[in-house]
Parts: C-alpha cells; sequence; structure tokens
C-alpha cells in the first residue's frame, strides 16, 4: 500500500501540496495536469486517478472558466466565477475519490491578470474563512514579455501567494503554438529553448521569498497536436537547467528546480521519460484528453446512430421509445469513459500509476475546510425532526 505521509485524500494545498510534489521529484515520476471544463471533464480525471492509484491536477484555463459558467455570459468576470465554480465542484467531490487533487490555474498571460487577480480574491476570502486557499496553484504565463518584465510580474504576485501558501507555476522561453487564444506559431525558433541563464535568474528572483514555485522552462515545446518527430524536443536541456542552478546554489539535491513541461501531445514516450528523469514532476494534458472526450461520443453515436434519429422508433420497432439513448448521461457517460481511459494512458507514461493507493475512508465535501460534515442519516433525522411535533 503507498501512502504519501503528510498528504491526505482529496484538494491539497500549502505543505500538503510541498510534500506531494516533493515525492513526485524523489521518486521521479510526474502528475498529469488535465484541463477541464466541465463537472463532467473534471469526474472523468478523478476516476482516471482513483482506478490508477496516481494523484492527479485538475486546471482550468480562462476560457475554460468562462465556458464553465456559460457561453451567453458576457460579464467582464465571468472567467473568474466559472473557475471559482469548477474550484468548488472538485472540493465538493475529491475526497469521494480517495486520492490527492491539486486545484490549478493555467496559462495567464498579461492581459489576462485581472482573471488571475479575481481568483486570488476568491483565495483570499477561502483562506480567512477556512486557514487555506481556495486553490492550490496558479500560473503566470508572462513568457511573452521581456524576461525582466516577467520576473518582476511573477515576484509581485508570489509575495501575495506565499502569504497564503499558494503554488506559483511561471513559465520562461516560448511555448509554440496556439492555446487559449495566445497564439506563438510565428515565433522566432531559438525562443523555444529556455537557457539554464534564464532558469537561474527565476531561481535567484523566487527563492528568496519562498520554495512553492515551479518553472516551465521552454525545450522545443508546442501546444496543439502534431506528429512525432514534427517538433524538435530537446528534454536534455532541462537536466543543463538542473546542474547549472546546482553549481550555483551548492544544492544537495540533484533535481534542485521543480520543472513543469507544456505542449506534450504528440511526443514520443521517450521523450516524456527524459523529462520526468531531468526533473518535470507535472505534465500538462489538453488537446489529447479533447479528443479522447470526444472520441467517446463519436463512437457511442456511430454505434446507436439509428436510435438516435427521433424519439420514438428504431430498428426494434417504429413504436418503440430511444430516451435510453439520448438521455444525456448516456452518452455524456460515454465520452468521460473514453477520456478516463486516455487520463490513464498519461498517467502510464508520466510514472505516476500506483503511487497512492486510493483511500477507502468514506468521502465528504470539502467546501468548507475544518468544518465536520454531517453525517446523511443526521441530517435526515434532523429535517424529520423539524416536521414532526
Amino acid at each position: 500500500m503507498n501512502v504519501i505521509e503528510g498528504v491526505p485524500p482529496g484538494v491539497v494545498t500549502g505543505d500538503s501540496l510541498v510534500k506531494l510534489l516533493e515525492h513526485a521529484r524523489d521518486n521521479g515520476y510526474a502528475i498529469p495536469a488535465v484541463n477541464c471544463t466541465s463537472s463532467s471533464s473534471i469526474n472523468a480525471v478523478l476516476e482516471a486517478a482513483a482506478k490508477n492509484n496516481s494523484p492527479v491536477m485538475i486546471q482550468v484555463s480562462n476560457g475554460g472558466g468562462a465556458f464553465m459558467v456559460g457561453k451567453s455570459i458576457k460579464a467582464a468576470d465571468a472567467a473568474v466565477a466559472g473557475s471559482v465554480a469548477l474550484a468548488y465542484h472538485t472540493r465538493a467531490v475529491a475526497k469521494y475519490y480517495g486520492i490527492p487533487v491539486v486545484l490549478h490555474s493555467d496559462h495567464c498571460a498579461k492581459k489576462l491578470l485581472p482573471w488571475f487577480d479575481g481568483m486570488l480574491a476568491a483565495d483570499k476570502e477561502f483562506y480567512d474563512k477556512f486557514g487555506e486557499p481556495l486553490f492550490s496553484s496558479h500560473m503566470l504565463d508572462l513568457s511573452e514579455e521581456p524576461d525582466e518584465e516577467n520576473i518582476a510580474i511573477c515576484v509581485k504576485y508570489f509575495k501575495q501567494m506565499s502569504a497564503m501558501k499558494i503554488w506559483l507555476e511561471m513559465e520562461i522561453g516560448i511555448t509554440g503554438g496556439e492555446e487559449d487564444g495566445v497564439n506563438n506559431e510565428d515565433v522566432d525558433p531559438e525562443k523555444l529553448y529556455t537557457s539554464p541563464e534564464q532558469v537561474y535568474s527565476v531561481y535567484e528572483a523566487l527563492a528568496p521569498i519562498g520554495s512553492m514555485f515551479s518553472i516551465a522552462a521552454a525545450f522545443g515545446n508546442v501546444h496543439g497536436v502534431y506528429k512525432p518527430g514534427n517538433v524538435k524536443l530537446s528534454p536534455e536541456k532541462l537536466l543543463s537547467h538542473q546542474e547549472y542552478t546546482k553549481e550555483k546554489i551548492n544544492s544537495p539535491l540533484d533535481r534542485p528546480i521543480f520543472l513543469v513541461m507544456h505542449g506534450g501531445s504528440g511526443s514520443t514516450d521517450e521523450e516524456i521519460s527524459s523529462a520526468v528523469a531531468n526533473g518535470v514532476i507535472k505534465m500538462n494534458i489538453d488537446t489529447d484528453t479533447q479528443w479522447s472526450y470526444w472520441d467517446g461520443l463519436r463512437a457511442f453515436e456511430a454505434k446507436k446512430h439509428d436510435y438516435l434519429q427521433g424519439q420514438i422508433g428504431n430498428p426494434d420497432g417504429e413504436d418503440k421509445p430511444n430516451k435510453k439513448f439520448y438521455d444525456p448521461r448516456v452518452w455524456i457517460r460515454a465520452a468521460e469513459e473514453s477520456m478516463c481511459a486516455r487520463v490513464g494512458l498519461s498517467m502510464e507514461k508520466l510514472g505516476s500509476v500506483g503511487k497512492y493507493t486510493r483511500s477507502t475512508e468514506p468521502g465528504h465535501h470539502e467546501c468548507t475546510p475544518g468544518n465536520k460534515p454531517t453525517p446523511l442519516k443526521d441530517m435526515a433525522a434532523g429535517v424529520k425532526k423539524m416536521f414532526t411535533k
């Protein structure tokens, strides 16, 4: 039975999050971070984690938050509201799956800083009430800005975040391709490879504030989907970053920096394994899981096509009802099962399978941490008492 000391099942923050990521670093595996846009996709990811006895990260992008609140909502803070809603759903159900869950927000470019500010405000409100932030971690992606400005803004926000023990992920060097409205398809290829000096400059600026940070250093990564071999990844460069910083700070650790991998779709197993061996403790997954969710629905429609052409009438009879085929709970479930399987495959590739044995303790929501949830039987007894003279 694998249990990580100090890391409970459910949403992990603060010291528990640090212990989880240290465990990943020290045991040579990475945790998949899957972009989610709905309660359905969240549940599929959590199911995969439970089935594979693996920690997992649920992450939301600005566009994902806007989708979560509803595409008809055009309010300036719609993405904040949707991201917070996603976080609360995760907190409501995560502990039932019996595995550690990291709640994370994805790429935040400079133009999206109001979204970041809104999530930090939600973190602060939650922290003041319950002693921990709503989210586990947030990412600032200011890689399009000059390094000096990128790092200065990260320092400013990291000071705020450290007070609540929120993990910061930052990016230096540019990930190519297009992601959530940020297009780097025509970027100078040289900028797709971060230098050891750039990585150390981040460490030098953030380490005096706290240790809860990770760096997404570019090594040829590209967002989106592509055939293996079409993009030149150089995961060996990550080892150079580790060795450079290790020498600079005289660290006893072989991998003193927590590194993150973006744009992994189409990467070979060897490239992923090399990145993990060189200190990557988190890999983002979005494009592949988007396809898998759709593919589950596509396969269901193909199989049940003749039962999905009307409410009444199918190959079994012209008066036969089709409700059990078009009920959203049926075809959405097919999408979830497909996505669940794909997340499990990522866990295998990243080496996280079996690293945390699923807890068998009864689950409960974590929307009000520290307040012992009322058992359902006691709630029922209380309601009965209200209506009994």
